[in-house]
C-alpha cells in the first residue's frame, strides 16, 4: 500500500535498445523512466534492457503473465529498420488505447517536431497496460508527462474498480 492507502501500481520499465543491450553504451532513458514511475507511487522493476525484435514480445508476454499493472517501454519506436517495438507490442495487446499514444506524440511536438515520427502504441493485455515511449530522455519526459495524468485512472479501469465488469456467465 502507498502512504495514501491506495494500492501500489506494479510497474515494469523496459529499455529497448540493441546497442545498450550489447553493452555499447549505457542506458539513460530506462533509469529516468524508473524515476518517473516511482514518483507516481509505483513499485517498479527494471529497467530491463532488451534488444529490439522478439525479445520485446517475450518480455511483454512475461510481464503480462506476472500480473504487472503497467509496462512502459522506451525505445524502438522510430523509423529505423531495426525499430520493431510497436509491432512486437501489437502481438501482445488485446485492445489498443490510441489516445495515449496520440497525446504522447502531441506533447513533444512543439519542442521537437520529429516527435510525430514515433510509432509508439498503447494498449491492454489482460489487466496490464502497455505503453511505448520513444528512446530519448526527452521522449521519456514528454511521455510520462502525459501518462502520469491518467495512469492511476487507467489502472483502476482495467482492474474493474472504476467501471465494474459484468459477472462472467
Amino acid at each position: 500500500m502507498a502512504p495514501n492507502g491506495r494500492p501500489l501500481i506494479r510497474a515494469m520499465a523496459v529499455t529497448v535498445s540493441n546497442r545498450a543491450a550489447a553493452g555499447v553504451y549505457e542506458d539513460r532513458s530506462g533509469p529516468l523512466l524508473v524515476s518517473f514511475l516511482e514518483d507516481l507511487g509505483c513499485q517498479v522493476d527494471g529497467p530491463v534492457v532488451v534488444p529490439d525484435g522478439e525479445p520485446v514480445a517475450e518480455v511483454l508476454a512475461d510481464a503480462v503473465a506476472a500480473g504487472y499493472d503497467v509496462v512502459v517501454t522506451t525505445g524502438g519506436t522510430g523509423l529505423s529498420p531495426t525499430d520493431e517495438t510497436p509491432e512486437m507490442t501489437r502481438r501482445i495487446i488485446e485492445r489498443e488505447v490510441p489516445g495515449i499514444a496520440e497525446a504522447i506524440r502531441q506533447e513533444g511536438r512543439e519542442a521537437v517536431p520529429a516527435a510525430v515520427l514515433s510509432r509508439g502504441i498503447a494498449g491492454t493485455a489482460g489487466r496490464t497496460l502497455i505503453v511505448n515511449l520513444p528512446g530519448s530522455t526527452g521522449g521519456v519526459r514528454d511521455g510520462m508527462a502525459v501518462l502520469g495524468t491518467v495512469l492511476r485512472h487507467a489502472v483502476d479501469q482495467i482492474g474493474g474498480g472504476d467501471h465494474p465488469r459484468p459477472a462472467q456467465a
